[in-house]
């Protein structure tokens, strides 16, 4: 095995997975409801996000142990872009850096983390964007996650935007949690950017594209 495989399986075998690693389709990581719900409460209050709750067809609070249906993060996070035109993406992408937090906490362990941190921006990157891809089953549902290199990525078939159409990009959530990851991990510089959004047209992918 070589010195770029070994540190792959080094930092990619221990990224602890759920019981739902292998999950049924349609099913997405509970962090794309739980991370919104403190910041619905700062919105408006648990009575609004209890409504908008009940639009989204959200009648049970995740426990977050299990994954959950991705229709139902959908419309909650359609129906938050429906309300607030211009907060939604905001709020998103706050959601989406607190769930990076918690894979932080929770997922990537110690070892793994400081190894990707003392290693060059290059080799660090190879390494996470390998275990994003691994692990792809908790933020991209039905979808499907392709890495065209370490810094650039896509989705096609975003559960989260489906059926959705925008002249603008849309997948702040997904946006902020690759962004997060790297800047902990790889380089504090780096920054993601959705260059092309699925909801811009029919033949069109989520791309995302971090830059240093």
């Amino acid at each position: 095995m070589g010195v770029k495989s070994a540190y792959a399986a080094a930092a990619t075998s221990k990224w602890r997975r759920s019981e739902d690693a292998f999950r049924a389709p349609g099913l997405i990581g509970p962090n794309a409801v739980l991370q919104l719900l403190p910041l619905l409460d700062r919105l408006g209050g648990p009575d609004r996000r209890a409504r908008m709750l009940a639009e989204a067809g959200i009648f049970e609070v995740p426990s977050g142990q299990s994954m959950i249906p991705e229709t139902s993060a959908a419309r909650l996070h359609q129906q938050l872009r429906l309300e607030e035109p211009v907060l939604a993406a905001g709020i998103s992408a706050r959601a989406g850096f607190e769930t990076a937090n918690y894979i932080l906490a929770h997922r990537i362990p110690r070892a793994a983390q400081l190894l990707l941190k003392v290693l060059p921006e290059g080799p660090s990157a190879f390494l996470l964007a390998a275990a994003i891809s691994k692990h792809a089953w908790t933020f991209v549902g039905s979808g499907d996650f392709r890495i065209l290199d370490p810094w650039n990525f896509e989705i096609t078939g975003n559960p989260l935007i489906l059926g959705e159409r925008s002249e603008f990009c849309l997948c702040h959530w997904h946006t902020a949690v690759f962004e997060r990851l790297y800047q902990f991990l790889v380089a504090p510089s780096c920054k993601c950017v959705e260059t092309e959004c699925g909801a811009q047209g029919p033949d069109h992918k989520c791309c995302f594209k971090l830059e240093r």
